[in-house]
């Protein structure tokens, strides 16, 4: 006979199941959660009211007025890959970094972090870029392994650099300000990208001619001309960016957001519109690419949002919260060894699941006990995130990976190629910057600073200060301070 203590381990158990199926984890969540709500209803371990809470639920998910931000970055990332930005950018930045060892590789990993302020989308970015620097760097000698490498994990960056989707999912599971968790990830963000920037300088010192630089006479442009066309990407994406996250109090420094994070949003979608139209590229196929791409990504985000809360509620029915609270705060270690057990169970997890599912379906199930721990939320949801950079880089299921595995295939039957590129040097490629990012996981957790220092300090208020600054306002006297307000004569304002 099966007792509710033993259902939610064997609810999670067949979570894990289901998920590895393969079957569209929306529905999946769904019809697990319904089948489980029935049994729990036949077995009696909760009312058959308490399934009628579900579609409460589910229309509290569709009124979320922050979630409304999702489509309109969606909108504003869509565009800027398609507008000819990406191609811009990294013409010109190879052309600037080109001539010395690892600038092809500097360029990517800036443009990378540019673009993943501006885009947010990891497919665009990964192709967008191989398309472009992938040729060049096979043509003038690179490491097959470390072209490929690169170019996946600077697309992946996308995923930490604020405007983040995922950031704005984390902060609303997480019940959390969308401008502070963004704040917090500049720190890990600029720290990403100086690791594979430093890893690239010490290939430079110890493999030289895996990253050689490019000849003088391959540059077409230079000096000023080749200054101006370098600003005219970057300016106009800086400005996109400081409006569109300081606007909210996305950016350090900035301590009053002017606009919620669906407004900013929608102004940097227009702004992605005005970017496209200088480069003149603004026309109605683009728009209607992104709209299509914008309802695909939105639809896929409502859906499995719909799923997990109907797991989530039966879960949270049979006592899953306590169980998963019990099971994770008896862990040794405290708070570190809480966070190091989650970030490995995060790390294998997403050799399966998207970015998506695990902060919809996970994150519920541990932030309570986050939360309990006494680990601040907004450096959790971060860390988090930098965790799941990996899942678009490990072998054999990072989407990365599988883009730049596409697109290489492309270029070769095109001639863009002088050699096909081996599904074994992009997955072995692939692994120092695996190592990098959960490098910097590692960081993240036992330096905290480097997501609470770009937070907002606390005010701390000195109550004894406090007292006295109120009764010298109020006339009042230092004998009646430890008065009870109760005590007080309720007619003494009519008798003054």
């Amino acid at each position: 006979m099966i007792e509710m203590q033993s259902f939610a381990p064997l609810m999670f158990a067949g979570l894990i199941v289901v998920l590895l199926i393969g079957f569209p984890v929306a529905f999946s969540l769904s019809a697990l959660g319904l089948a489980c709500g029935f049994f729990a209803v036949e077995m009696g371990w909760f009312k058959p009211e308490f399934m009628s809470a579900l579609p409460l639920n589910v229309f509290g998910i569709l009124s979320n007025d922050l979630l409304l931000a999702i489509p309109f970055f969606t909108m504003m990332g869509t565009i800027l890959e398609k507008c000819g930005l990406a191609e811009d950018m990294l013409d010109s930045m190879g052309q600037l970094f080109g001539p010395m060892k690892g600038g092809l590789g500097y360029s990517v990993i800036i443009v990378g972090f540019i673009l993943g302020a501006i885009t947010g989308t990891v497919a665009g970015q990964v192709i967008a870029m191989a398309m472009i620097s992938l040729p060049v760097m096979m043509r003038y000698g690179y490491n097959m392994r470390y072209a490929t490498g690169v170019l996946a994990a600077s697309g992946t960056i996308t995923q930490l650099v604020p405007p983040s989707l995922v950031l704005v999912v984390m902060a609303d599971q997480l019940g959390k300000s969308v401008g502070d968790m963004y704040k917090g990830a500049w720190g890990p963000s600029i720290l990403q990208v100086l690791i594979f920037a430093l890893y690239t300088f010490l290939l430079t010192r110890i493999r030289p001619q895996w990253v050689p630089g490019v000849p003088k006479e391959a540059r077409t442009m230079s000096g000023a001309q080749l200054w101006l066309k370098c600003l005219r990407g970057i300016i106009p994406s800086a400005v996109l960016i400081f409006a569109v996250l300081g606007s909210m109090g996305g950016l350090p420094g900035i301590n009053t957001a002017i606009c919620t994070p669906t407004e900013a949003g929608a102004m940097g979608a227009v702004g992605a519109f005005v970017l496209a139209a200088l480069h003149k590229r603004l026309n109605w196929e683009l728009t209607k690419e992104a709209m299509v791409g914008t309802m695909r990504i939105t639809a896929m985000v409502v859906f499995i949002l719909i799923g997990s809360r109907v797991f989530s509620l039966v879960f949270q029915g049979v006592d899953g919260g306590i169980w998963i609270e019990h099971l994770l705060s008896g862990l040794p270690g405290g708070q570190t060894g809480f966070l190091i057990a989650v970030n490995i169970f995060i790390f294998f997890l997403a050799f399966f699941l998207d970015f998506f599912e695990i902060a919809f379906i996970i994150l519920p199930l541990l932030g309570p006990v986050a939360d309990k721990l006494g680990i601040d939320l907004i450096w959790f949801g971060v860390l988090l995130c930098v965790n799941m950079q990996t899942s678009f880089m490990h072998p054999p299921f990072g989407f990365a990976l599988f883009y730049l595995r596409g697109i290489s295939d492309t270029l070769f039957k095109n001639g863009a190629l002088p050699r096909k590129v081996e599904s074994n040097d992009i997955y072995l490629g692939a692994i120092p910057w695996v190592v990098m990012q959960l490098v910097l996981v590692v960081i993240v957790i036992f330096v905290p600073e480097t997501v609470t220092a770009f937070l907002d300090k606390k005010v701390e208020v000195d109550m004894n200060k406090a007292t006295e600054q109120l009764m010298q306002m109020g006339g009042g006297r230092e004998d009646d301070a430890g008065k009870d307000p109760k005590e007080e004569d309720p007619m003494a304002v009519f008798k003054k």
